[in-house]
């Protein structure tokens, strides 16, 4: 796989302001550009697609990006974007929050909502990866509490997933189309797994005790969901199973998600489905049976896999798979899901 790769250096001085604005739309974020020197301004992107979204690596100085409200009225790919800072320094402002991004600091943005960045004199690079919100494995509102802020990414489960991504974009030339499938659903499980840190600051709770407060809560929320994630493939998975690998009981476990507006049940079939939807949408995957995909995500009967997957989409698990490959730009969808 090559990145596709925009220099505004191939650009005639005049041309290269327009050229980078073209540059960020094809990024799948469209925003206004302004330049604070116009005549020296030069940048470049790497973009480099992945089965679950896309990673960028740029490279600017001197310009100052805003998705204003009016853009994001206009199109909104509805993508979460984590900015992992490797030189310079990126200044970030979304949801009345900001921060300076210096190397070896994340950043976060949510595209349906506005938000500015700015560059100043030294030149910066920043890897982007930018991913559907809908495969989002945690709370919605984990990511968006960060949006506008920084954490650190030189230490702990963070330095493993900023050392993924800049390796991924190191050695993206040489995989290939199921490689960078595979690399990609790595990059979300690891992220998954950096936010699902940072929001545990509670212990779990003792044997036959229940976390207090809400923020106890919250954090038994997010080890439930990673360990649902995990567990998917278990066609046994369910709420008992659930409280007794986190020793709370059933009735707490329950009012743990109805605080979620969901049940146990109804967040693993959600999780369950969406996986079967993205498998069943990869190209790279087109080899292997409806059966086997949803065996793979807990599904070993066939009978159950078909009515649950057609009550949540309105369509049979074939039907859902040829209308994917029959899709305009059918191949590049299948690989964002």
């Amino acid at each position: 796989m090559h990145p596709t790769v925009i220099d505004t250096v191939e650009f005639p001085v005049h041309e290269r302001p327009e050229a980078w604005a073209e540059t960020m739309a094809l990024a799948q974020v469209t925003q206004r550009v302004k330049f604070l020197e116009t005549a020296t301004f030069g940048a470049r992107i790497a973009m480099m697609p992945l089965g679950v979204g896309q990673v960028s690596e740029l490279s600017y100085a001197s310009v100052i990006a805003q998705r204003t409200p009016r853009l994001v009225r206009q199109s909104d790919p509805e993508m979460y974007h984590v900015a992992i800072v490797t030189e310079g320094e990126i200044g970030i402002e979304q949801r009345r929050q900001n921060s300076l991004l210096k190397r070896g600091d994340l950043g976060f943005f949510d595209s349906s909502q506005p938000f500015d960045t700015f560059a100043g004199d030294t030149p910066g690079k920043t890897l982007l990866f930018q991913f559907p919100k809908k495969l989002l494995r945690l709370p919605h509102e984990q990511f968006t509490r960060l949006c506008g802020l920084s954490l650190p990414w030189t230490e702990g489960v963070a330095r493993l997933f900023g050392q993924f991504v800049v390796g991924l974009a190191e050695e993206y030339a040489h995989c290939t189309p199921q490689d960078v499938t595979r690399l990609g659903d790595t990059a979300l499980d690891l992220l998954s797994t950096v936010l699902a840190h940072h929001f545990d600051r509670d212990t779990t709770p003792p044997d036959g005790t229940e976390a207090s407060g809400e923020s106890g809560r919250h954090a038994l929320f997010l080890r439930i969901s990673a360990f649902i994630v995990d567990h998917l493939g278990d066609p046994g998975l369910g709420p008992e199973t659930i409280a007794s690998a986190h020793q709370i009981s059933l009735r707490y476990l329950h009012r743990i998600f109805q605080q979620q507006a969901t049940t146990p049940m109804a967040f693993i079939r959600r999780q369950r489905l969406d996986r079967c939807r993205r498998d069943l949408a990869n190209p790279a995957l087109s080899r292997l049976t409806v059966h086997a995909i949803a065996t793979r995500w807990g599904y070993p009967q066939p009978d159950r896999f078909s009515r649950a997957f057609r009550t949540a989409t309105g369509m049979s698990p074939s039907e859902y798979r040829v209308a994917m490959r029959g899709a305009p730009g059918a191949g590049e969808a299948a690989g964002a899901r």
